[in-house]
């Protein structure tokens, strides 16, 4: 189900005011903006919800906005306080075209080689992949049952893509693999010097015996 975003052409006005009134400033742009880059606000509520569904891949239905029909979440801004959104960018796109994007990586199934005493490594949660708007996966299956040694790897070649997708990311550019995992070695407690202890006893005798004798003259 394509997610629907309801937004306005912005007017006048700077963002942090914007902001303050309850809305959420943003930009669109890309081949489908046929007015060139526009100003838009929506509600951040709503943003974040049709966001967490379709992530930075699957194409939103943009309503409110003349001359612009589907966008991708491009880029969102966040407070480092507070973690809200600040500002959207967002790509208009042209059934046409070509777009690339970054797709999450869902890993599935259990690694034989983490039974050997291994840790499952994910090296990257996403893969980039170019292909047209409406041909886009939303999410990628990486399967990890193919681990079976420590010197196993998935690569980005490995991982089937749709239809109609071709992929970015280098092929050989590994997804995951299992490291072995080795006992961090005890260290040792130092050993005590039994001959210094000894001369520092008796040195310390001599000196109260000599302590002794200067008291006694």
């Amino acid at each position: 189900m394509t997610q629907v975003l309801h937004a306005e052409v912005r007017k006048s006005g700077g963002a942090y005011s914007l902001r303050q009134s309850g809305k959420l400033p943003g930009v669109v742009y890309g081949p489908g903006a046929k007015e060139g880059s526009i100003p838009v606000a929506c509600d951040p509520k709503e943003f974040e919800k049709v966001f967490r569904a379709a992530g930075e891949s699957e194409v939103v239905r943009l309503a409110g906005v003349p001359g612009v029909e589907e966008v991708l979440v491009h880029e969102v801004q966040y407070d480092p306080v507070t973690d809200e959104p600040l500002h959207i960018d967002l790509y208009a796109i042209a059934a046409d075209q070509e777009v690339e994007v970054e797709v999450p990586l869902v890993f599935e199934g259990e690694a034989p080689a983490e039974k050997l005493g291994g840790v499952l490594t994910k090296v990257r949660h996403s893969l980039a992949v170019a292909a047209l708007p409406r041909l886009l996966p939303h999410k990628l299956v990486v399967d990890v049952s193919s681990l079976c040694t420590f010197d196993d790897k998935i690569l980005a070649q490995d991982i089937s893509l749709p239809e109609g997708t071709r992929l970015v990311t280098p092929p050989d550019e590994v997804l995951a693999l299992v490291v072995e995992q080795t006992p961090e070695e005890e260290e040792a407690p130092a050993e005590i010097d039994m001959s210094t202890i000894e001369v520092e006893k008796k040195g310390k005798k001599q000196e109260e015996s000599a302590s002794g004798e200067e008291a006694s003259e």
